[in-house]
């Protein structure tokens, strides 16, 4: 069953309090789905935080354009969903392919990007979740996160 049971949206400038306002509407979202578990919970947060500060961090508006981020999450029994997506954007070159991770994401040594190095963020993402993937639709760059989780 994939009913929804949980929904929370945010749309507004990419900006450090986007990112502020959505660990407020992570909040609420957990108080309407509290049988999601908490290693769940944390995990797919910190996906979205991570997925979200990218867009702000290294989101380039097209010209003319102000950048916009907006998220969709959602909770059904067996998933999280998050949807981001970063409105007025320029076309990412490349898009990430993410499956299977490409091997500068996931060193053969399976050690964590050190925090200066590119890949870091997909790295965690990718970690966190069970599946993402990147698109483009018109003026916009859509990634979708989603966690299997057996909270309900």
């Amino acid at each position: 069953m994939n009913d929804v049971l949980a929904r929370r949206t945010l749309e507004e400038p990419a900006s450090e309090q986007a990112i502020e306002d959505l660990h407020g509407i992570l909040d609420q979202l957990w108080n309407d789905a509290a049988f999601v578990p908490a290693l769940d919970q944390m995990a797919f947060a910190t996906a979205v935080i991570e997925a979200a500060s990218n867009v702000v961090q290294h989101g380039v508006p097209a010209e003319g354009a102000t950048l916009l981020l907006g998220v969709e999450l959602t909770v059904s029994a067996e998933r999280l969903r998050a949807v981001i997506s970063e409105i007025g954007a320029e076309a990412m070159d490349p898009v990430p392919d993410l499956d299977p991770p490409p091997a500068e994401v996931f060193p053969e040594d399976g050690t964590l990007p050190h925090e200066d190095e590119s890949g870091r963020g997909l790295f965690m993402i990718r970690a966190l979740v069970t599946t993402v993937t990147v698109e483009r639709e018109g003026d916009t760059n859509i990634w979708v996160l989603s966690r299997d989780s057996g909270g309900a």
